[in-house]
C-alpha cells in the first residue's frame, strides 16, 4: 500500500512516515548489540567534532530537552561522552566524546552505512543518486524546519 489518500495519489506523509519507521526499526535493531539507540547514535554524530552544547545537540538531532538530558546521562554513564562547563556560558554545558564513544560511533556509523546500502540496493543503479539529492533538497529546504513548511522561492 503506497497510498492512503483518496483519488490514488501517493501520500507523501504516509510514505515518509512508513519509511522512517522501518528505517528506525532496522536501525535499532542493528545498534542494539553496540548497547545504544538511534537516538544515542544522532547525539554521539553530531556531538563527535565537539564545541556544541546540550542545547545544540538537542536542536541538531530533533531532541526535547529532558529526553536529551536522560539520552545524555545513558550516554554518559556508558563511558561514551562527558559534560563540561561551557567557557563563555557557565549555565551551559558542552558534550565530549570519549575515546571509548568514537569507538562506538564508529562501529554504529558502519552498520548504518550497511542498513542504507541494503535499502538503496533496492532501487535501479540510475534512481538512487536522484533519490538521495532530492531528498536532501526536501529536508534542506521546505522540510527542514520544526516549523510549517514554507514554499519554495
Amino acid at each position: 500500500m503506497t497510498s492512503c489518500s483518496p483519488g490514488g495519489t501517493p501520500d507523501l506523509m504516509f510514505l515518509f512516515s512508513r519509511a522512517s519507521h522501518a528505517l528506525m526499526v532496522e536501525h535499532a535493531a542493528g545498534l542494539t548489540g553496540l548497547g545504544i539507540s538511534p537516538r544515542a547514535y544522532c547525539v554521539l554524530l553530531k556531538a563527535y567534532p565537539g564545541g556544541l552544547t546540550q542545547r545544540q545537540l538537542g536542536d541538531q538531532c530533533g531532541i526535547d530537552k529532558t529526553t536529551m538530558v536522560v539520552t545524555l546521562d545513558q550516554l554518559e554513564a556508558a563511558g561514551l561522552v562527558r559534560r563540561r562547563p561551557s567557557p563563555s556560558d557557565r549555565r551551559a554545558r558542552l558534550v565530549e566524546v570519549t575515546p571509548q564513544g568514537e569507538a562506538v560511533l564508529h562501529q554504529a556509523w558502519r552498520i548504518s552505512v550497511r542498513i542504507q546500502q541494503d535499502v538503496l540496493a533496492s532501487l535501479p543503479d540510475a534512481d538512487r543518486e536522484v533519490f538521495l539529492r532530492t531528498l536532501s533538497d526536501l529536508v534542506d529546504g521546505p522540510l527542514g524546519g520544526a516549523g510549517p513548511c514554507t514554499p519554495a522561492s
